[in-house]
């Protein structure tokens, strides 16, 4: 007997990072004999919250289509954590004014980022490497030494639980569903894919394409100012390294997520599958004592397999 529906279930690209990760679970409780089973899918929606912020900014620039991605995304989290945390100086009156200050330093190097591209015609991925250097160098003088809490408002809504399940995590889900909503169901979205799919067919059809880029860019770097806020609440403090993971993480959630590497097809729902198998896989690693250089090399070789898999798939 055949089950059309749950084939058609199958048939989509970000059912089998939830696989994934459910079998990375698995494994790992079976490692512990059931120990703390819970506690880890508590702790691993916490962790894969900020993958998936990191993950919405850098899936939408891949979808602009081929050589477009934001390397300065690890530069600008790291930063941000340390304007986010200088403006609010641990008061909790000040909690909106440093969560706006973070975008606008986000915004800010989504602009650059878009000016190197467009006006000096910079290819995506150099503009973006060379702005991370600069920002860097802009948070080692701006950050030197910064080390101030939090304020424990900020703290507390951070990681904050709601039954073991994280309000960071709810807040998120509810937000990626907005984005796929702008993806899927606006004229700015919609622009996002068809650029992705032929920049000349969507420049003829009359979109703005360079403003479309400029936004997307710009979007990025907010998305980016906000995870790095909000990073620098849930460990307690700023800290100029606190997004160098992010890199590699923002890329794979989206590659093992669904959206495909050669622009005009985006993911959304698979970003938090994928986010939830990479904290799995790393937990479980973390707990059989792998070293870190075995981690990156297992993650490499995970979004390889993906990216292999996925080539051999229509459209």
């Amino acid at each position: 007997m055949r089950f059309p529906g749950t084939l058609n279930v199958f048939a989509k690209p970000w059912i089998w990072s939830y696989l994934g990760a459910l079998l990375v679970w698995l494994a790992a409780i079976a490692f512990t004999h059931g120990y703390g089973a819970g506690g880890m899918i508590t702790a691993g929606l916490a962790l894969a919250v900020f993958s998936v912020i990191a993950g919405v900014a850098q899936m939408f620039v891949i979808t602009l289509g081929p050589g477009n991605v934001d390397l300065s995304l690890p530069a600008n989290i790291g930063l941000a954590s340390a304007v986010a945390m200088k403006v609010m100086n641990g008061s909790d009156q000040m909690i909106a004014f440093g969560l706006l200050a973070a975008v606008a330093s986000g915004v800010s190097i989504g602009v650059a980022n878009h000016l190197l591209i467009s006006l000096l015609r910079i290819p995506p991925i150099i503009a973006t490497l060379s702005a991370s250097f600069i920002i860097q160098s802009a948070g080692i003088s701006y950050g030197r030494g910064l080390q101030i809490k939090p304020p424990p408002g900020f703290a507390e809504f951070t990681t904050a639980q709601v039954d073991g399940v994280p309000l960071l995590a709810i807040g998120t889900a509810i937000f990626t569903i907005g984005i796929a909503v702008l993806l899927h169901r606006t004229v700015y979205g919609r622009s996002v894919l068809a650029i992705g799919q032929n920049t000349r067919a969507a420049w003829l059809a009359g979109i703005a394409v360079e403003r479309v880029r400029a936004a997307t860019y710009v979007l990025s770097g907010a998305l980016g100012g906000i995870c790095g806020a909000l990073l620098a609440g849930y460990f307690r403090g700023s800290s100029l390294e606190i997004g160098d993971e992010y890199l590699l993480a923002s890329i794979a959630v989206v590659v093992i997520g669904g959206t495909s590497v050669s622009g005009g097809k985006a993911n959304v729902p698979g970003l938090w599958g994928a986010a939830l198998f990479l904290v799995l896989l790393l937990t479980m690693l973390n707990t059989f004592g792998v070293s870190a250089g075995i981690r990156f090399v297992v993650t490499g070789l995970v979004i390889i397999g993906v990216i292999i898999a996925a080539g051999g798939q229509k459209g």
